[in-house]
């Protein structure tokens, strides 16, 4: 095969790192933010049936909240490094 051939064939390829990025972080996100709403109904649930515990869930719960959002965040640089490339 003539090189021209396979070198215009290359240049006229389509970079889908962008798109297929944004559908990453976009799952990240949403993944995010099931966490999160799952975290504090959790605490909201404990504290209904057990308001002496609130100090306890909440601060049980600011910790697992950084650390889904810690995620996402991750998720977001990816997102840069791969769209980028």
């Amino acid at each position: 095969m003539n090189s021209s051939i396979v070198l215009a064939q290359a240049a006229e390829a389509v970079n889908i790192n962008p798109g297929l990025a944004a559908i990453g972080y976009g799952t990240s996100a949403i993944g995010a933010a099931i966490g999160v709403g799952m975290i504090w109904s959790a605490v909201i649930s404990g504290t209904a049936r057990q308001p002496e515990a609130r100090g306890t869930l909440m601060g049980i719960a600011w910790t697992t909240f950084v650390l889904v959002e810690l995620l996402a965040l991750i998720g977001l640089v990816v997102f840069f490094i791969a769209s980028a490339a």
